[in-house]
């Protein structure tokens, strides 16, 4: 028989290894949906570079006498009538050379920045706000309201967009950077509208908001902390889209004598300056149409790019 008492050497390795505690699996912590979002946005170039223009057009528009010591208004017809641009002298102002008044282009471009940027924030953020409000009201109660609601915006939506805001800027006689916002904005939020109703329509359907229901959560709490928060996303998108196309109606109308004029410094206001002169001087017209251009592409890229990182059929 064995000898029960004899017993195998155990090495230290083998002791601190069956003491030793085993250290729980620590579980990933789960991202929201933002969180997801932030995450795809800082891998996507499209996004890195639209965030780097637009960073830099921001700045233009808020520090323009850091870029040119010019004055975009004061004119030099002695010496600087059409006075070809001289390249080699960045950041000066005969840089771009000089337009028909003598005003030097670069000076005009930087101070024009301001203008279209202020039109595209303003007016995204108010049709934001009145569509996103309007769409919220009209997709949670539905019946009789949405009803209406949905014929007012109907009305609005059968309207074109840019033939109504050069009927609606008729009616003022000094055109201002504040009137062409509101022309825009008065017809701009149906499009809001529509993306906000469809989405709180899906998501009022959702379990969490019965739960708020039956545990007796008013109504503006179940709006405001449980349909908005996740019915935002496609608004979203559809609004860092329209920031772009705002721009570019801003240059349209500028440049058709309903948006803003002289005195006013904007980009469409010197793209209808340089058409003129498009024989002698091309510079005027290429300059700023160059600068409209990238603007309005920097924030669709934007635009498309919070689109992929928002939409989960993207991924």
């Amino acid at each position: 028989m064995p000898d029960m008492t004899k017993t195998e050497a155990v090495t230290p390795e083998e002791t601190s290894a069956a003491v030793a505690p085993v250290d729980p699996v620590k579980a990933e912590k789960a991202r929201s949906l933002w969180g997801d979002a932030w995450a795809d946005l800082r891998r996507n170039p499209y996004f890195i570079v639209s965030s780097v223009l637009i960073l830099t057009l921001l700045t233009i528009a808020a520090f323009p006498s850091w870029f040119t010591s010019a004055d975009p208004t004061k004119g030099d017809l002695v010496h600087h009538f059409l006075q070809h641009p001289e390249l080699s002298k960045v950041g000066s102002p005969e840089w771009l050379g000089y337009d028909g008044q003598g005003r030097s282009v670069y000076a005009r471009l930087i101070y024009g920045t301001r203008a279209s940027i202020i039109v595209a924030v303003a007016v995204t953020a108010i049709v934001t706000v009145v569509g996103g409000i309007t769409g919220m009201i009209s997709g949670y109660f539905g019946g009789m309201t949405d009803a209406i609601m949905s014929r007012v915006t109907d009305i609005f939506f059968g309207i074109p967009f840019l033939l109504g805001a050069m009927v609606v800027l008729q009616a003022f006689t000094d055109r201002t950077v504040w009137t062409v916002v509101f022309a825009l904005a008065f017809l701009g939020w149906t499009q809001i509208n529509r993306v906000m109703r469809g989405a709180v329509i899906t998501v009022k359907q959702a379990d969490y908001v019965h739960a708020a229901k039956a545990l007796g959560a008013g109504t503006t709490r179940i709006l405001f902390r449980h349909i908005l928060p996740n019915a935002m996303a496609p608004v979203i998108v559809v609004s860092t889209i329209a920031l772009g196309g705002y721009i570019a109606a801003e240059a349209t109308l500028s440049y058709l004598g309903l948006g803003l004029a002289s005195p006013n410094i904007s980009w469409g206001v010197d793209i209808s300056t340089g058409s003129a002169q498009i024989r002698v001087a091309q510079y005027i017209l290429l300059y700023p149409s160059i600068i409209l251009s990238i603007t309005v592409l920097a924030f669709i890229m934007l635009g498309e790019a919070v689109r992929n990182a928002l939409d989960p059929k993207l991924r």
